[in-house]
């Protein structure tokens, strides 16, 4: 046997004992094709794509690297409540214009702490609160209405000035209205939409539903957190309506995506409006109906602060308008077919956004993002 050939068998070998092979690692090239900095934004990767290249893959021994700076990213498998992986999840920084290549490879992770959660909170009159790393909020659920003196329908903002997680924390604590360094909870929903619910809207009349009667997490964290909540029929105009709504969060968002799926019988379309609450003193608004995005910079609340709040609306928007109680963005849904929208808010006291500017400024570029997403190749 030629020494050439030898060395060919042993190659083989080696390489075969070892597990160097195509199949150990995926290289993805992910694309910024925006002038804008994308900064801790979270991608989401079809994991078909990833056992397309990568078929033996070991959930429990992969990591992702930055291929020209050696850093390792945090990472999440997304199962939508699904049994099987339906995404990866990779957070990354991305400058404008730009292309990064990040490579997954066979290797035991590092722990990175979880920047998003949610949970049922039965311990609070049947709560749900969610939260990131910048801000958290709550819906409520059957049990407030026991309570009519602290009857409220729309979604609720814990303001943060802290990374951390802290609804376990607060809860735990019971002093909400206080700031322990970390935030606090000021903002007032009432009997409005508050920071970005959706409800049907008929001939300037809105019906609210109950609060929330059944709940589903599908992802809690690290870096999504997708929770269903369903709704018990109500009565629209003479329809009979129910709904479900799917909420999540991404780390390092100041927003929450919403589907909002009303199943109805008796007509095709549905009015609905995505609202904002409206405070007696002046704020300042954002109304811009051409590109979806309703914002109010809220006047001052005493020590407590300044909170922005805002939606963006992916589905066609019909009008805004401005009542005395709230701010109103209208579209339409279709019967089953969800209605898409990002809402949320920020803090002032956050030290990250600090003017009305630089909120309606953020919701501007995330419109921008979301008009033109990533491109993502897996190699």
């Amino acid at each position: 046997m030629n020494k050439s050939l030898i060395f060919i068998i042993l190659q083989f070998t080696i390489f075969t004992l070892t597990g160097y092979t195509q199949s150990n690692k995926v290289v993805i090239s992910v694309q910024n094709p925006l002038p804008i900095e994308r900064n801790e934004e979270v991608i989401s990767i079809s994991w078909i794509d990833i056992v397309s290249r990568y078929p033996s893959i070991d959930t429990a021994n992969f990591k992702i690297i930055n291929i020209a700076s050696k850093k390792e990213l945090s990472w999440q498998l997304e199962h939508k409540g699904e049994k099987t992986i339906q995404n990866l999840l990779i957070q990354t920084d991305l400058a404008e214009n730009c292309e990064v290549k990040l490579e997954l490879q066979e290797g035991k992770s590092q722990t990175f702490k979880s920047k998003t959660y949610g949970r049922y909170v039965p311990e609070r009159k049947d709560d749900f609160a969610w939260e990131n790393d910048k801000i958290a909020f709550r819906m409520y659920g059957k049990a407030l209405e026991l309570f009519p003196a602290e009857m409220a329908y729309g979604m609720d903002v814990w303001v943060k000035r802290t990374d951390r997680l802290i609804l376990n924390e607060r809860y735990k604590r019971g002093e909400y209205h206080t700031d322990y360094g970390d935030g606090m909870d000021y903002y007032q929903v009432g009997l409005t939409l508050g920071a970005g619910d959706i409800a049907p809207c008929v001939k300037d009349s809105i019906y609210f539903s109950k609060n929330y009667r059944r709940w589903r997490v599908l992802d809690n964290g690290p870096l999504r957190t997708t929770f269903e909540l369903e709704y018990d029929e109500w009565n629209v105009n003479g329809a009979q309506v129910t709904a479900t709504k799917r909420i999540s969060l991404d780390a390092a968002s100041q927003l929450s995506r919403v589907e909002a799926r009303f199943i109805y019988a008796e007509k095709p379309i549905l009015p609905v409006g995505i609202g904002l609450a409206k405070r007696k003193q002046p704020g300042t608004m954002l109304l811009d109906e051409q590109q979806g995005i309703m914002a109010y910079w809220e006047p001052q609340h005493g020590e407590d602060g300044i909170t922005g709040v805002g939606s963006i609306l992916c589905n066609p928007v019909t009008n805004i308008k401005v009542t005395e109680q709230q701010l109103l963005a209208f579209t339409s849904s279709v019967n089953s077919v969800p209605v898409i929208y990002y809402t949320g808010a920020c803090w002032n006291k956050g030290n990250k956004i600090t003017s009305s500017k630089g909120w309606f400024d953020y919701l501007q570029g995330f419109k921008n993002c979301l008009s033109s997403p990533v491109k993502i190749v897996v190699r």
